[in-house]
């Protein structure tokens, strides 16, 4: 049976910050192992800065219907891996392929990392992401793999697996192919329920009622002839070309005509969305050359001429 004792090493290589647990090296299941990839998932554990690692214990031993290690390692709140097992984990299931990743044993073909977060009402930390990209980049150096061996569990999974949600993996892959590369793609995304970087009237109301919402809940306002904007609020490292991206809930009855707002350096763009379609994923509102420094950047207008509610959810900027 093959190993990777080489985890450890190559993790701290990238910077990651590592803690190993028990005898990792021999804590495996039986069978073959001889990874070609890495999968990410989420434990469905609801973590916190004080609590960030609650399904760790679970990881390691199992469940009564599922012996464990049930991955190689969990990356907790904080974005440290906790490194349990170099082999074999009942993390993967059967794979129905997924990219490069053919059908087939997962457990054999995929390192996994378990991301300790909930998935439903709770999304991934700035520090789970970086730390995951990082580590994810460094063991597909190893292995001779590139970027397109990442893969979500629930694009993998034949079971309806969701994991890991609030995730674009196409972004994913493409920033582990930037960190493979050597470069770093400046991200950043704000929620309506980010401190201090969303600012809203009274108007505005708050509803978890969509499954769709990223992160707890999102906001959501009449339409009238007025702008009372929902602003995101972003700090800009350099003046340069960014993409930006909105998620919303989709619901019928929800705005057909809502207008985003982008400040750019030549002034305000507005991009008419349907939010009563493609909820639920990141969308793109376009291209657009931003201003350095902290400012509001991305705004949600009321001002609609079509009925239904105006949300206002999450917007995310990437560099290109």
């Amino acid at each position: 049976m093959a190993t990777i004792p080489w985890l450890v090493d190559v993790l701290r290589g990238a910077g990651v910050q590592v803690v190993t647990h028990g005898d990792w090296l021999n804590r495996m299941r039986p069978g073959s192992f001889d990874p070609i990839g890495v999968l990410w998932h989420h434990t469905a554990a609801t973590s916190s800065a004080t609590n960030p690692h609650p399904a760790l214990n679970v990881c390691i031993n199992g469940r009564s219907d599922l012996p464990g290690p049930l991955c190689q390692a969990l990356v907790d709140y904080h974005g440290v891996f906790h490194v349990i097992s170099a082999g074999r984990c009942n993390h993967a299931g059967t794979s129905g392929g997924s990219g490069p990743i053919p059908a087939g044993d997962g457990n054999t073909l995929m390192i996994g990392w378990e991301i300790d977060y909930n998935g439903v009402s709770q999304e991934m930390t700035a520090a789970q992401y970086n730390a995951s990209i990082a580590a994810t980049a460094a063991v597909l150096k190893r292995l001779g793999r590139d970027a397109s061996y990442a893969r979500g569990h629930r694009e993998t999974s034949t079971t309806g697996k969701i994991d890991p949600s609030f995730i674009d993996l196409n972004k994913m892959r493409s920033d582990v192919a930037a960190k493979m590369a050597g470069g770093t793609a400046w991200t950043s995304t704000v929620d309506n329920s980010t401190a201090g970087r969303f600012t809203a009237s009274a108007n505005w109301g708050t509803s978890t009622y969509s499954t769709q919402r990223f992160g707890a809940d999102y906001r959501f306002a009449d339409p009238v002839a007025a702008s009372d904007a929902a602003w995101y609020k972003f700090n800009v490292p350099a003046t340069a070309n960014y993409q930006v991206d909105a998620w919303w809930p989709a619901n019928a009855g929800y705005n057909a005509a809502t207008p985003y707002i982008v400040s750019t350096t030549t002034g305000n763009r507005t991009i008419v969305v349907d939010q009563r379609v493609t909820g639920g994923q990141w969308r793109t509102l376009g291209t657009f050359t931003l201003p350095a420094g902290d400012a509001n950047r991305v705004a949600v207008s009321r001002w609609s001429s079509a009925a239904g509610l105006i949300i206002a959810d999450a917007v995310r900027l990437t560099r290109v």
